[in-house]
């Protein structure tokens, strides 16, 4: 059996290395290392892949979520609303910009932003609406901005964990993650499911006047050289990487397929086990496209499981350990304990296997037995 990785990034990158190799060796010879040639290509191919009009790369996914908040303009003391269950970058934000980050929680099922909590959240302060696609799974959108709309408020897609995932709405129409919203962001962090090799994100928005605010922000704020029109930031997805990207977009589909039947394969392997809970999954198969694959396991001791996996050369990861109410930035005395029941649990219950494309059928055998066989004997 090969070693078990939590990410196998050698093995995909194998697979293409031709096409990612030559396409790196074009930017060498060009030269073009910053807003070249490969930039705009990967640009054009990602605006047409997902469907919107405006499609802006830059540095990273944490840059691109405070760019798409600076683009809006919204002011210090602006109450944005997001979930308590995720990484910090969304919250970091929020508090970069001296906005007010409102947490609430998260739905016990899918682990997305609970709708009924957005609606209790929302004060005359409220400006936007930052809904998290967590672990791959669209969260729900419809609902979303039908509360957006009726608010006046914005909606910031963070589409850091779902790129490619399409989301149905309840007529059967269907649209790409990140195209809902008034603007959304992403990440091309190597681990993701369209990972760059080093850092990258984008920004995506249909609003023809947001984009053009937003390409001044991520340049120094400059539309016409040493003009600075915004105040900008310096954020600009490399040629190397734009390379890199455009010889794997054409393999994203197939790339989420193969996360979502090694999904499956887990599940099949876990039916039955009444102390694991494996992820749900909300409407249409291509509605998860399996960032992560994160089980919850109830009356077990999960840091224990976790170091049996260790020991037996299975990489797993707690995503996330603590609340972000509870960390040390984003503690404030606003918050009440009772309004986190979902997340506080899920913190001692999660835990992500290893997902990614290359994840054979002998080695999630191997995984999933290894995960039964703790917890039915302890």
């Amino acid at each position: 059996m090969k070693k078990i990785q939590m990410v196998d990034l050698k093995g995909q990158y194998e697979k293409i290395k031709t096409t990612v190799d030559q396409s790196i060796l074009e930017v060498l010879d060009s030269t073009a290392y910053i807003n070249g040639p490969k930039v705009h290509e990967f640009q054009s191919n990602l605006e047409n892949y997902l469907g919107v009009k405006h499609v802006i790369p830059c540095a990273n996914g944490t840059d691109a979520l405070q760019i798409a908040m600076m683009g809006l303009g919204l002011k210090p003391g602006d109450e944005v609303i997001t979930a308590d269950f995720t990484f910090a970058a969304t919250v970091e934000v929020i508090a970069l910009l001296q906005l007010t980050p409102v947490l609430v929680d998260v739905d016990e099922k899918n682990f997305n932003i609970d709708i009924e909590a957005i609606k209790k959240a929302i004060t005359p302060k409220t400006k936007a609406i930052v809904p998290v696609h967590l672990f791959g799974q669209c969260a729900n959108m419809e609902a979303i901005m039908e509360i957006a709309q009726e608010h006046n408020l914005y909606v910031i897609e963070d589409n850091a964990q779902a790129i490619g995932a399409t989301y149905t709405y309840s007529n059967g129409e269907k649209a790409k993650v990140g195209t809902i919203g008034h603007v959304a962001s992403t990440s091309f962090f190597p681990s993701k499911n369209l990972g760059c090799y080093g850092d990258g994100g984008a920004i995506f928005t249909n609003d023809d006047d947001l984009a053009h605010t937003i390409r001044g922000i991520v340049n120094h704020g400059m539309y016409e050289r040493y003009h600075h029109d915004v105040v900008g930031v310096n954020s600009r997805l490399d040629s190397v990487q734009a390379a890199v990207l455009n010889a794997k977009l054409p393999n994203l589909d197939t790339y989420n397929s193969a996360r979502i039947k090694a999904a499956n394969a887990y599940d099949k392997a876990f039916e039955g086990q009444e102390k694991i809970v494996t992820p749900h999954r909300d409407g249409a198969e291509d509605n998860h496209v399996f960032h992560q694959y994160t089980l919850r396991v109830l009356d077990t001791d999960r840091d224990a499981l976790v170091k049996h996996l260790n020991e037996n050369g299975i990489p797993c990861g707690v995503y996330y350990p603590i609340p972000l109410h509870l960390q040390k930035a984003y503690k404030d005395s606003r918050y009440n304990e009772a309004d986190f029941k979902v997340t506080n649990q899920l913190v001692k219950e999660v835990i992500s296997l290893p997902m990614h494309t290359e994840l054979d059928d002998e080695q999630i055998s191997f995984i999933t037995n290894t995960v039964i066989n703790f917890i039915n004997n302890n």
